[in-house]
């Protein structure tokens, strides 16, 4: 129960539902195979996985919820060349070419065969809800996902209006400083040894590992206009992560101090007793965290806009 990357959303409008009414709501739309047409499905599923049947797990107003997604594997390829292998068979035995519309016609009957014998892959989500700051989360590796999961949130409440957490100044303004004036660096601030470097023009993206970024050579970079979109650092020795310019934290570590009282932690065996001490102990360092990063980034924007529903 330790995530690993966060899309941070905040939220807005009424105030969030009662725990019974949210664990209702979800139970509504809970996980269940893909139908034999489907091509994925989206619902919510234990956090606790086999240990637990609780679709909800609330502590001292933290939330988790875990969205589990199914997709049918069917590689394109292989409709394709069904596709071509009964279209030829067609055209020999009926002596034309066929039509543009016939052919898809014959996808469409391949996929209504195919999709019910196809594997399917299954991915779970978690969702980070802090009703204090009024702020939702979801460890996914990409937007896209993480945009997935909470339209299956705003389906399972009937409106969700939230908006990607915004800051006064843009990361991408921040890290290029940090990058280039050590001195502007906050002093619980430590780099990381990752960084990619976007260029104003058409010069592409540099990216670089395991390199010291206070080197001549990523300085001499930014001296010629490179700017930084992704940066490895460290907070107070808490928690690690690769900062991206929309404000995302990917490739999440969690410092040995606070692992080492996670571990401290009687849980006498029981897995539901571990997942909720580690999701309580991780989310009160994310929250400080994310209170202290976004103090540096010069705190939220305002919203000067109504938010559309995620």
């Amino acid at each position: 129960m330790w995530f690993k990357h966060l899309h941070l959303y905040r939220l807005h409008g009424s105030p969030s539902p009662s725990a019974s009414d949210l664990a209702a709501a979800l139970a509504e739309r809970a996980a269940r195979p893909p139908g034999g047409s489907e091509a994925r499905r989206l619902g919510w599923c234990p956090p606790a996985g086999r240990a637990g049947t609780d679709l909800l797990h609330e502590l001292q107003g933290q939330r988790l919820l875990t969205a589990l997604r199914q997709e049918r594997l069917l590689p394109a390829s292989v409709v394709r060349e069904e596709v071509e292998e009964r279209a030829a068979d067609i055209e020999a035995r009926e002596g034309r070419k066929l039509r543009r519309q016939e052919k898809q016609g014959l996808k469409e009957q391949v996929l209504e065969e195919l999709l019910p014998r196809a594997f399917v892959r299954r991915q779970k989500l978690d969702l980070w809800w802090d009703t204090h700051r009024g702020l939702i989360a979801v460890n996914a590796s990409s937007r896209q996902r993480a945009e997935e999961v909470l339209d299956l949130l705003r389906d399972t409440l009937g409106s969700l209006k939230v908006t990607p957490l915004a800051t006064r100044t843009l990361p991408v303004h921040a890290m290029t400083r940090w990058l280039a004036e050590p001195g502007s660096r906050p002093a619980d601030l430590q780099l990381g040894d990752q960084v990619e470097l976007k260029a104003k023009g058409d010069d592409g993206v540099l990216r670089a590992r395991q390199v010291d970024l206070d080197s001549d050579e990523i300085q001499q970079l930014l001296d010629n206009g490179r700017q930084a979109s992704k940066l490895a650092m460290e907070i107070d020795g808490r928690v690690s992560f690769v900062l991206h310019d929309d404000l995302a934290l990917k490739s999440l570590r969690f410092g040995d101090a606070l692992l080492d009282e996670a571990g401290d932690i009687e849980d006498d065996g029981d897995a539901l007793v571990r997942l909720e001490a580690d999701f309580l102990l991780m989310t009160q360092a994310l929250s400080e965290q994310i209170d202290q990063l976004v103090g540096w980034l010069g705190g939220e924007a305002p919203h000067a806009a109504q938010p559309t529903p995620a």
